[in-house]
């Protein structure tokens, strides 16, 4: 629009109507992102390192250090790969609309309640493992501090820390935008760094030695360990619950723009897993660290297990009625794409999904301690399912060439390439229409390479999602005979 306005006044028309057409991207609905790149990888980034962060040292210890840093890096790219097709995906519906709920209407409709449910599974799982965490570290924080004071004895009880972070978990929930939260995760990663500088320098001065277990650098601690540790890593990077919200929210949605959120926030989470895998967690004030990354990381957790708690209850099964045309009729909350949009949220509706999601949280981890077990299973199903299958899946679908939403979005590219053919032919003969037949004749070319690049991307997809299969039947199979030796 800034490059409409800026030329009109000094062109004539047909100059200005050709650079207008170059300068039109694709229809909007008129919403306006406000995050900024910057607010996006922090949330983000947020999002991806938070109790993984503490399983780390003794996944990598059992994969060894060459082998476990070639995984780390190798989660990264699946998982940055999965944000990205997300991406892809939101570029089929109305900008600022894009969430799981409107992929499964437009991909698969009747199974979008089982997606919700698992979302919203996951979500909730991560959110307990984080106040497991903080009960679990909390209590060693308080005796590094004041040592072994009887008086002190409540401060050791992890129910009492659970319960008073709790009340600063609660008032965090209740913010409605995800981009309301980026000075919490703000504070959350200089935690974070704080925690890399102070395990890299205990490592580099060498006082941890007689801490440490056993290194192995080019072996592993055998199959059954290892991949016991392989949902740890996965679940270490696993975000995706809050794309389709970064998505909404950025200002600047350009391929470009959504891909360097990508490539920074899963490069940034590989760069610390490595560091703090390697040199490990130690010292009383490393452990806080830690405390201040997961509490600000909830409600990261709860927005989105909000959001799929609301999607299950207001599904309805998809109407299969067809018209005279043999085309489905419109749902009443069919948007202008065909995406069934949900209604607002209600505040009333808000508060109770998100009261519910609070009591319930904080009752399971008052009763439940093992970490291992919530991270094992929740990497296994939750992040395997978030991370590569449903991305995979419906990116696979929706861009499928008999796809209603892949041949509305060709459709307005034809109709852009139409317009700059009928300009084309509007303008002088003074050099402008050479510039117009050239910018069509490129424009032609880079159809052709888009199809290819679509048709290789879309076989990717659909790998990315076995892989995701896979990944899940192996993990839950090593984690219930790792579970049940123990």
């Amino acid at each position: 629009m800034e490059e409409e306005a800026a030329v009109g006044g000094v062109a004539g028309p047909s100059q200005g109507g050709l650079r207008r057409r170059i300068g039109r991207g694709k229809r909007t609905t008129g919403f306006v992102g406000e995050a900024s790149w910057a607010s996006s990888v922090i949330n983000l980034v947020n999002t991806i390192i938070g109790a993984g962060v503490l399983a780390m040292p003794l996944a990598i210890s059992h994969f060894g250090i060459v082998l476990g840093i070639f995984v780390i890096l190798w989660s990264a790219v699946t998982a940055g790969f999965g944000l990205y097709l997300q991406s892809r995906c939101a570029q089929y519906l109305d900008r600022g609309s894009a969430s799981f709920f409107a992929l499964s209407q437009l991909t698969y409709p009747n199974a979008a309640v089982v997606f919700d449910a698992a979302i919203a599974i996951k979500c909730f799982g991560v959110g307990v493992s984080y106040l497991i965490i903080i009960g679990d570290l909390m209590p060693g924080v308080v005796q590094g501090f004041v040592g072994g004071d009887p008086s002190y004895d409540f401060l050791v009880d992890r129910h009492f820390w659970v319960t008073a972070f709790m009340l600063i978990v609660i008032p965090l929930s209740y913010l409605r935008r995800l981009n309301s939260l980026k000075y919490t995760s703000i504070a959350a990663l200089v935690s974070m760094a704080y925690l890399v500088v102070l395990v890299v320098y205990h490592f580099i001065k060498g006082d941890t030695i007689a801490d440490r277990g056993p290194i192995r650098v080019g072996h592993w601690a055998g199959p059954i360990p290892t991949l016991s540790s392989l949902p740890v890593i996965i679940f270490a990077f696993t975000c995706h619950q809050n794309m389709f919200s970064i998505l909404n929210e950025i200002a600047n949605n350009s391929h470009f723009r959504t891909t360097s959120v990508v490539v920074a926030s899963a490069g940034s989470a590989a760069a610390t897993y490595i560091l703090v895998a390697i040199t490990g967690v130690y010292a009383t004030i490393g452990r806080a660290a830690i405390v201040m990354l997961v509490i600000f990381s909830y409600p990261l957790q709860c927005h989105p297990c909000r959001a799929s708690v609301d999607a299950v209850l207001k599904w309805r099964p998809n109407p299969k009625s067809t018209g005279a045309e043999g085309s489905p009729h419109r749902h009443p909350l069919l948007g202008p794409r065909g995406a069934r949009t949900p209604e607002p949220m209600s505040d009333l509706r808000f508060s109770v999904i998100t009261t519910t999601i609070l009591i319930l949280s904080y009752l399971v981890a008052m009763t439940v301690s093992s970490l291992e077990a919530v991270l094992a299973y929740v990497g296994s199903t939750g992040s395997t399912s978030i991370s590569f299958i449903l991305p995979g899946l419906f990116y696979y679908k929706i861009s499928a060439p008999d796809s209603p939403a892949h041949r509305g979005l060709l459709k307005e590219d034809d109709e852009a390439a139409d317009d700059m053919s009928d300009e084309e032919d509007d303008v002088d003969d003074d050099g402008e229409g050479s510039l117009a037949r050239s910018l069509t004749e490129s424009g032609i070319l880079r159809r052709h390479t888009r199809h290819w690049r679509k048709s290789l991307l879309r076989r990717l997809s659909l790998a990315l999602a076995g892989y995701g299969v896979v990944v899940m039947v192996v993990c839950l199979i090593t984690n219930t005979f790792f579970i049940a030796s123990h």
